[in-house]
């Protein structure tokens, strides 16, 4: 009975949150509910945590975004596909311990980085702004957004603002609540019954699909494989370090212990189901399954549960989702980003080693900047020479060939 509480619980968390990172990444939002209905089921059934929750995360949003853009809809699948076999190697080879050698700064670099471009991206929505296509790269959004201010639609921006606020709120005075859906649907329902003039799922993208696509297997053009590579590592290694992050996370939640490989194998097949349903990458939901814990899920019952929510709902009432205001997911994944860059965590990183500052901002800037595979390469790189160099690992006795 527990489990099945805390299952529902985190579906009615998970509901409004998968289809805003959809509508973020690119994709139409049934996406959404396809991968957390999919992948969610697969890793609560086959992980190495008890408690982890899964499905579509923030973390992703840049990424997908990219991919989409770059190879459409159909690359993203590919590459997705491509994704779940790496991890599922990564799993078989016991490469779990591996990832914790990738340094700290890089991952808080980031994820601050990600929860940036996130946030930049929902103004358009949260103001109602009239922009006809806003660009990818991170100034160029900017300067789009500040040339369409006087654009502004006082309605939406008022709905984005009351979600944001009724989120903090119910989350103060009743954090066991689902205050994400309830907030969601308070400002959808002051969109609909009055007819205010705010974009809603349903106006924007029509209705959603009332039932599971069936599945099949991508195109598997070995030039395409080829061209997507280094998207479906980057998918891989994220998917692999948020869900062993989400892991250690609820161990210390729960006083357990997670099994690193099995969980690997899990982000593996997840990737792997959702792709053959034609759903986004997923991983280990760090806030999802907080929400799990919280709301008294012990065992991988809970997310199953979960997923089956989701499935149900998306079977008798998609109608009724398609309602929800855009501000106001857009207020939901602003708050979603605040809540990854970790702020309560700022001044201990201030109060890191200067190297340790360094690497951080290095991977920050290169995340919003340039681009997520850029920053992760080379904050990597940079993370495991300072590592080698506070060793004091002796020089190497190499010398060069005589010729």
């Amino acid at each position: 009975m527990a489990d099945l509480v805390a299952g529902i619980t985190v579906a009615m968390v998970a509901l409004p949150l998968s289809l805003a990172i959809a509508i973020a990444s690119g994709a139409d939002p049934a996406k959404g509910l396809v991968t957390a209905i999919v992948a969610g089921f697969l890793i609560s059934l086959l992980g190495g945590s008890r408690v982890q929750i899964g499905g579509p995360t923030g973390a992703f949003i840049v990424v997908v975004f990219k991919v989409i853009s770059d190879h459409g809809y159909d690359g993203l699948v590919i590459a997705t596909f491509m994704a779940g076999l790496i991890l599922l190697v990564a799993g078989f080879l016991r490469a779990g311990r591996l990832i914790q050698l990738v340094p700290e700064p890089v991952i808080n670099g980031f994820t601050i980085g990600i929860a940036i471009i996130i946030a930049a991206s929902q103004l358009k929505d949260l103001f109602g702004l009239s922009i006809a296509q806003v660009p990818a790269e991170f100034f160029g959004k900017l300067e789009a957004l500040w040339r369409a201010r006087d654009s502004v639609n006082v309605p939406a921006m008022m709905i984005g603002v009351l979600t944001i606020f009724l989120i903090v709120a119910l989350k103060r005075a009743a954090p066991r609540l689902p205050g994400l859906i309830i907030a969601v649907a308070v400002t959808s329902a002051i969109v609909a019954i009055p007819g205010l003039p705010v974009d809603t799922i349903q106006s924007r993208f029509g209705d959603l699909p009332r039932s599971l696509p069936l599945p099949a297997i991508p195109s598997l053009d070995a030039g395409r494989m080829l061209e997507l590579l280094p998207s479906a590592f980057v998918i891989a290694f994220l998917a692999g370090v948020e869900s062993l992050l989400s892991a250690m996370v609820a161990d210390r939640m729960i006083s357990g212990r997670h099994r690193s490989n099995a969980e690997l194998i899990a982000q593996g097949a997840a990737n792997l189901g959702s792709s053959l349903f034609g759903g986004l990458p997923a991983t280990g939901a760090i806030a999802r399954t907080a929400t799990n814990i919280r709301a008294g899920g012990k065992t991988p019952v809970a997310g199953l549960v979960h997923a089956m929510t989701i499935l149900i709902v998306m079977l008798i009432a998609a109608p009724l989702a398609g309602y929800m205001a855009m501000p106001a997911l857009a207020g939901l994944l602003i708050l979603t980003a605040w809540s990854m860059s970790e702020p309560h965590r700022w001044p201990e990183y201030l109060r890191e080693r200067p190297s340790d500052r360094f690497l951080l901002v290095l991977t920050l800037v290169l995340t919003v900047v340039a681009d997520l595979t850029v920053a992760i390469g080379v904050g990597v790189m940079i993370g495991l020479a300072i590592r080698l160099r506070r060793r004091a690992v002796p020089p190497s006795d190499w010398k060069p060939p005589q010729r």
